[in-house]
């Protein structure tokens, strides 16, 4: 159940309704503009608490039709081998980049003391699905092929994201269940989208904050997933059987109209007996982690999630038999 609304948050949003000009519909504003106006707000809300001690470096990985660019994120004094998260930003498949998901990609490793991989997979609507979804996978096999360029211990990977990141990583963790010579370690889906079968009490009863109605229905839009013969890929949740999936966390957000599925996702996960913790943060909104500036609930959630990445990539541990 939701508690009240964080104050900083609070604030935040009363400010912005103050503020608010008159708005075309999404599907009205070139993709490239939207995108512009998410990556200003967002860099522009990390600026303060981004963890300049993190050491950062672009390059490019495997994607599914070309090159991807990506960025390698270590924490000071990194071993020359440790566990990697691939992760995929959040945006609903439209917007989001490198440089929104900076500050929240440098917590994650500096809280966790492993390196993180984010990749820039292709957005939709020029790229509609499968596109992101192969990248996804292509990208995370590319981590495992070139673990020891990019300082992974192969026996030590995740994937994580956020929102319709973490449909991606959901979707990842669950492509690769086959694959001996790629096991994962974690799933990490922060408020994610997994499309469940039968709409949600939070999915239908919120719009907003943060995230709306118009611009989930924008976005599922211009992903072009239904009625593809791999639509399941981009639904997890109405996947039959998720077992053999790897361990899973998730975070969801009270104020969010996707608290819900991503519970209700653990839920899934473990009646399946996959290990599924379910950490849920009822004051926030969707998007809060890469909202680092507005309050200090986003730090402390990040340094808990930092935390369970550690725990469940930290370790060095047998392989398990290939």
């Amino acid at each position: 159940m939701s508690g009240a609304l964080d104050a900083h948050f609070e604030a935040m949003l009363a400010a912005a309704a103050r503020d608010a000009q008159p708005m075309p519909p999404l599907s009205e504003v070139p993709p490239e503009m939207v995108r512009a106006g998410y990556r200003a707000q967002r860099t522009g809300q990390n600026a303060l608490t981004s963890p300049a001690e993190v050491q950062a470096r672009d390059l490019r990985v495997g994607g599914a039709a070309g090159p991807l660019p990506a960025r390698l994120y270590a924490p000071p004094d990194a071993a020359s081998r440790c566990g990697g998260l691939v992760y995929f930003h959040g945006g609903g498949f439209v917007i989001g980049d490198l440089d929104t998901h900076d500050a929240h990609c440098r917590r994650l490793a500096l809280y966790s003391g492993q390196r993180v991989l984010a990749v820039d997979y292709r957005l939709a609507p020029e790229h509609p699905f499968p596109a992101a979804h192969d990248d996804a996978l292509a990208a995370t096999r590319w981590a495992f092929d070139h673990a020891a360029e990019i300082g992974f211990d192969p026996d030590r990977i995740g994937v994580g994201g956020d929102s319709a990141g973490g449909n991606l990583a959901a979707s990842v963790a669950l492509d690769l269940r086959g694959d001996a010579g790629r096991r994962l370690r974690l799933q990490l889906l922060l408020y994610p989208a997994t499309w469940p079968a039968e709409e949600t009490l939070s999915r239908r009863e919120r719009d907003g904050p943060v995230l709306s109605k118009a611009a989930m229905a924008f976005f599922e839009t211009a992903l072009a997933f239904a009625g593809h013969p791999q639509a399941l890929r981009a639904a997890p949740a109405r996947v039959a059987d998720l077992a053999g999936a790897p361990p899973a966390v998730i975070v969801t957000a009270g104020h969010d109209p996707l608290e819900h599925e991503g519970r209700d996702y653990a839920a899934q996960l473990r009646a399946a007996g996959v290990a599924a913790r379910h950490v849920s943060y009822p004051t926030l909104v969707h998007d809060f982690f890469i909202m680092g500036d507005v309050s200090p609930a986003v730090i402390a959630a990040a340094r808990q999630t930092g935390a369970a990445i550690g725990e469940a990539l930290g370790r060095t541990e047998p392989a398990p038999p290939r």
